[in-house]
């Protein structure tokens, strides 16, 4: 294959594809016809001797094989060279997040991207092993977590939040100020971002004081975790953000220790800071953070 065999039609349909994973909707925004597109996919699977997209198990659009997941790389051809324009912007955004800040602000975060950048797309995935490999490679544009130290990436703080401790309405105990007794007593709800684990932040606090606590249950979600508090006898203690926002079935009162506050940290690839389109989308998520409750 020679690269002057790729003229920007060619690039185009094939970014639209990326994008789309569906060769109607992919024809529709390039505004041919699906004939025309498939045509352009025909050339570019002999120019790459690779079918590039293969039909989903689903029966549903479009699968990008492995060579066009790289290609997808190709897509940096098509943004202007000279900034980024995201009224334009068909681009893709991804941000690795756990589940927690992400209902803090991913709602507003959306909103700003679909007021100013309405043909862009965000795509929120959860934290893995390979997460700092895809932001080295592209694949990912931001990490959002709680851990600052990540070598060779950069950081910024997003927001915190102070902790809460939280009981079902109703709960046997009454509605009197928790003491340390009385907490170490119950039975506890803990969150593990990372799955299994039966102590935390509250249980170094704890242990610095010579005490200890019951955690009866372990779960990853920061969704769950205050419904099995409202609908249990165990409690919980969690950034105050998170259990705000089911106030409504819960009590909560401030721990009966001095704990550190909960921190979110933006982290990225140096690779991508000069991008016109990343540092949009970085000054777009502070914008959320500064606005979630």
């Amino acid at each position: 294959m020679e690269l002057s065999d790729l003229d920007l039609g060619l690039l185009l349909a094939l970014d639209a594809l990326l994008q789309d994973t569906n060769v109607t909707r992919a024809a529709a925004r390039l505004g041919i016809s699906q004939s025309a597109l498939s045509g352009r996919l025909g050339r570019l699977r002999e120019l790459f001797g690779d079918p590039l997209f293969v039909p989903a198990s689903g029966g549903r659009g479009v699968v990008a094989t492995p060579l066009a997941d790289a290609l997808a790389q190709l897509r940096r051809l098509i943004e202007p060279t000279h900034g980024f324009d995201p009224a334009r912007s068909r681009r893709t955004f991804v941000i690795a997040v756990y589940e927690n800040p992400a209902t803090v602000f991913a709602p507003a975060l959306v909103a700003h991207l679909a007021a100013a950048a309405p043909g862009a797309r965000i795509a929120f995935v959860a934290p893995g092993a390979d997460t700092a490999e895809r932001l080295e490679r592209g694949g990912v544009d931001l990490l959002l977590g709680a851990d600052r130290g990540r070598e060779g990436l950069i950081c910024r703080k997003l927001l915190d939040s102070d902790y809460a401790t939280a009981q079902r309405r109703g709960h046997p105990r009454g509605t009197g100020p928790l003491d340390l007794d009385a907490f170490c007593a119950l039975d506890h709800v803990l969150i593990s971002a990372d799955g299994g684990g039966f102590a935390g932040v509250v249980d170094d606090a704890l242990a610095s004081l010579g005490r200890s606590r019951r955690v009866v249950v372990s779960t990853q979600s920061y969704a769950l975790a205050p419904l099995i508090v409202a609908g249990s006898d165990c409690i919980g203690t969690m950034p105050r953000r998170v259990l705000q926002r089911f106030a409504a079935g819960l009590d909560l009162f401030a721990p009966p220790l001095a704990l550190p506050s909960a921190r979110l940290y933006a982290f990225w690839h140096p690779r991508s800071h000069a991008d016109p389109g990343h540092a949009w989308l970085r000054e777009r998520l502070y914008e959320a953070a500064e606005a979630a409750p």
